[in-house]
């Protein structure tokens, strides 16, 4: 079974669609002229195969014409393609058209947004008799600029995520009413989208920044997902998940994408990069490759994230972490489609995602974050709560150099409970967790040089125990954190140094 979006050729509807379509019709034919509407389904449900149908069934049944307004120029190409599939006469309004002189010969325009905007500002371009206007990806805000010069006609937003990507204009400002489609669990199980099967690593994002827009800053990302331990962990995640299947990489900023190339270059892995500074004709030769290449690797940053359909991604890798719904569905979306033998694909999470968002396929209530979008905002679960749920699981090879040691637990919230309901000072719980730690690097060492040693293993396991502690006290600050580690780490030396000593004497 093919994709509903594969094809230009389909000219009938599968019955989620035609339910969805008879909906949008009911309130085209019955509501005013100038009513206002949202349409959700999710990425890979068909949406341009329903609004494509939308605008053949309305050119038959009205006398007027009809606007798509998008915001890529791939966008439009691919809608234009659509509707031809479909039989609809469109034009598509670009940078290279100055004015509509032949606008008669056609009953639907396909416009970047930016574009008409600009044509109709200048006065170099009127629209006449336009009784529909469809803005796909209408989360978008772009498109507010617009709605004035087509007051009284229907306006049709079309997205996957119905929740503005500016938290301060939500949609139900100008949209009245959202009509929800299949969910993507119902669309799994009917077989028109792939089983995603996914892997999550937890990620310390601490060191993160928000920008203005909401979402983390590239500055703040790079600085993170460029060093050495997230490029080790990125290029494991792969080896194990993803190696001999097309993968497609998301990053939050250029140069950690090229970090990402060179890695995965120098771990013999063939890759490619793409962003918005290559050419036409780069991203056309690359795209090419991508397709061609059954095992291709693809590092991008943003350009892959909408206009872009390639079935045949078996693994998405989430390289950064976001705050955007829209943009986590987006991403994911990019290997939803089925294709040929493939029944399910990859998700690997480096970036607390999934924590933040919830499964891509669990249920999500569309109708109340269009009406209360602030609440479901201020409710996303934060890096703090998340990184607090972390569980340490001390890597097999470290936990080999304790051969002595059965017992690798420590509870310091139960430690901590304990001591506090016995009136004794908090700090007495990490000093319980040195003796242990002592312990350890003693009963698996000849010498305190050995012991030291086993000691640096510790780190991770140390800095788990810190942030926990912290946790307990609410005192969990950057700088209080790192203080508390090098204490830590100094009184560790120092127990050692003092076992030892006890030994020999």
């Amino acid at each position: 079974m093919n994709s509903p979006e594969n094809s230009t050729e389909i000219k009938s509807l599968y019955d989620y669609q035609e339910r969805d379509l008879a909906a949008i019709f009911d309130r085209i034919n019955n509501k005013p002229d100038d009513y206002n509407m949202v349409y959700q389904l999710p990425t890979g449900g068909g949406k341009t195969v329903v609004f494509s149908e939308i605008v053949r069934r309305y050119l038959e049944q009205k006398n007027k014409k009809v606007v798509i307004l998008t915001h890529r120029i791939e966008l439009c190409k691919q809608t234009s393609k659509m509707l031809k599939g479909f039989g609809v006469r469109n034009k598509v309004i670009n940078s290279k058209v100055k004015d509509l002189n032949d606008q008669k010969d056609y009953d639907c325009f396909v416009a970047m947004v930016e574009t008409l905007n600009n044509r109709i500002q200048d006065d170099k371009l009127l629209l006449e008799d336009i009784g529909l206007v469809i803005i796909d990806e209408a989360h978008y805000n772009s498109f507010r600029k617009l709605f004035k010069y087509f007051e009284h006609c229907f306006m049709l937003g079309v997205t996957a995520t119905p929740l503005s990507s500016n938290f301060k204009l939500p949609m139900k400002d100008n949209y009245k009413e959202l009509i929800v489609g299949d969910s993507i669990s119902t669309l799994v199980e009917k077989g028109f989208l792939a089983q995603a099967v996914t892997h999550t690593y937890d990620v310390g994002l601490s060191g993160l920044t928000i920008g203005m827009n909401g979402d983390y800053t590239v500055k703040s990302s790079e600085a993170l997902y460029t060093n050495a331990t997230m490029q080790d962990k990125l290029l494991t995640s792969y080896n194990e998940i993803c190696k001999g299947k097309k993968t497609l990489i998301f990053n939050n900023g250029i140069r950690t994408s090229l970090e990402v190339e060179d890695t995965f270059r120098r771990a013999g892995v063939e890759i490619r990069h793409l962003d918005n500074t290559n050419t036409k004709e780069e991203r056309r030769e690359i795209l090419k490759w991508f397709k061609e290449k059954p095992d291709a690797v693809l590092t991008s940053v943003s350009i892959l994230t909408t206009g872009f359909d390639e079935p045949s991604v078996e693994c998405i890798v989430l390289n950064r972490a976001t705050k955007s719904l829209t943009l986590y569905f987006q991403m994911i979306g990019r290997g939803s489609r089925i294709f040929e033998n493939k029944k399910e694909f990859h998700i690997i999470d480096l970036g607390n995602n999934v924590a933040r968002f919830g499964l891509w396929n669990e249920p999500i209530d569309w109708q109340q974050i269009f009406r209360t979008p602030d609440f479901y905002v201020e409710n996303i679960v934060s890096d703090e709560e998340i990184e607090r749920n972390f569980v340490y699981k001390m890597p097999d090879d470290v936990r080999a150099e304790f051969p002595n040691t059965t017992d690798f637990t420590f509870d310091i919230k139960g430690a901590y409970k304990r001591i506090t309901k016995e009136g004794r000072k908090s700090k007495e719980v990490l000093d319980e967790s040195i003796a242990q730690h002592v312990q350890w690097c003693v009963e698996n060492s000849e010498d305190v040089f050995d012991a030291r040693i086993l000691a640096r293993l510790l780190k991770d396991d140390i800095k788990d125990r810190v942030k926990r502690y912290a946790y307990c006290i609410i005192n969990n600050t950057n700088n209080y954190k790192e203080w508390l580690e090098e204490d830590y780490y100094r009184r560790l030396r120092m127990g050692i140094q003092q076992a030892f000593a006890g030994i020999e004497a």
